[in-house]
């Protein structure tokens, strides 16, 4: 059977370019495209809008969307614009997928947010967005939330309900619980270990049963480099080992679960900040073990790339998301677009 695959987009590459190749893997059969927003840099709902009306069936989703950026009656506004903007997949399913997050430091608190109790501020807001993709009047009294009397405003057009899946990008274990518990899918993380996947799916299981649901009605793909070249594999590897360094540097809950060595960590951290340059990355790269990078990501040849990504769909992917990290995606999308592990 063919596996279901996606693609991520984050700022690595053009948006020309990235345009082009969503197209480009539409017509190969690539279905879904999760486009990131985690930094300052390309805000996912410009690059959603772009994305969507680029393509004619492809599904694309935020991976993810920090819920302390925006209101949540603003979320669901700007989803059901674009939820009216694709239209339908040919099976009936909604093209905007949401996936919201708490976002992480140092970012939250250098632009002001004060992230605290992030994981009662996911409840709030997925509860009042689903609430507001009803179309119906909410009103919702809580700790970060309060609306009062809100609907989604639509003087002209389809008053329906907006059928949109909600996603939690979930990397420590209660969040991915609370994931079981309210949403469609869990956005699991990347730089992480097969291991560590086989954990978080239990854990998201264990949340589902809060909600009387089982694990195989939880979506879960799962964000996962794929550095890949069979004419130069060693540039492959290298290039991938230096996005292990710029996560292991400055993003903490993604260098726990990495399960990466502590005094290496702290030499990495000596090289890279935040924010790093790309040739921060790459000094920090030769610090990287090529074995830790390939327990982390897909990096090599064809081969090597896909017997990685077969054992992340073993320890419980539904759909690897596949970040093209080389200058050229095209060999990525030629590769996985028919991929039957």
């Amino acid at each position: 059977m063919q596996q279901r695959i996606a693609l991520y987009f984050q700022d690595k590459h053009p948006v020309a370019y990235e345009l082009e190749m969503a197209r480009y893997a539409e017509e190969r059969g690539i279905t879904e495209i999760w486009q990131a927003d985690t930094r300052l840099a390309r805000d996912c709902v410009v690059m959603m809008g772009a994305l969507l009306a680029e393509t004619r069936t492809t599904r694309v989703g935020s991976g993810v969307l920090p819920i302390w950026t925006r209101n949540p009656a603003v979320i669901a506004a700007s989803w059901s614009t674009m939820w009216e903007l694709a239209g339908p997949t040919p099976d009936g399913r909604s093209r905007a997928m949401l996936g919201l997050g708490a976002w992480w430091e140092p970012i939250a608190s250098r632009v002001g947010e004060d992230r605290r109790r992030p994981l009662k501020a996911l409840r709030e807001n997925i509860e009042a967005i689903r609430s507001l993709f009803t179309m119906e009047e909410v009103s919702y009294e809580g700790e970060f939330v309060n609306l009062d009397r809100v609907r989604l405003d639509v003087a002209y057009g389809d008053r329906g309900p907006r059928d949109i899946p909600i996603y939690l990008g979930a990397t420590g274990p209660k969040a991915l619980e609370l994931a079981g518990e309210l949403c469609d899918g869990v956005v699991l993380n990347y730089v992480v270990t097969p291991d560590y996947i086989r954990q978080a799916v239990g854990r998201v299981a264990e949340g589902a049963s809060r909600s009387g649901r089982n694990i195989d009605e939880i979506d879960r793909p799962e964000l996962l480099v794929c550095s890949l070249s069979d004419e130069d594999p060693d540039e492959a590897v290298r290039t991938g080992k230096s996005l292990v360094a710029y996560y292991l540097g400055t993003e903490p809950h993604i260098m726990e679960a990495s399960g990466a060595d502590p005094d290496l960590v702290a030499r990495v951290q000596e090289v890279v900040g935040w924010p790093a340059t790309e040739a921060d990355y790459r000094r920090a790269a030769d610090l990287i073990p090529d074995d830790l990078a390939r327990s982390l990501m897909a990096v090599g040849t064809t081969t090597e790339c896909m017997d990685t990504v077969a054992e992340f769909v073993d320890a419980g992917v539904t759909c690897p998301i596949l970040y093209p990290l080389m200058d050229d995606m095209v060999p990525v999308i030629d590769a996985f677009a028919t991929w039957a592990p």
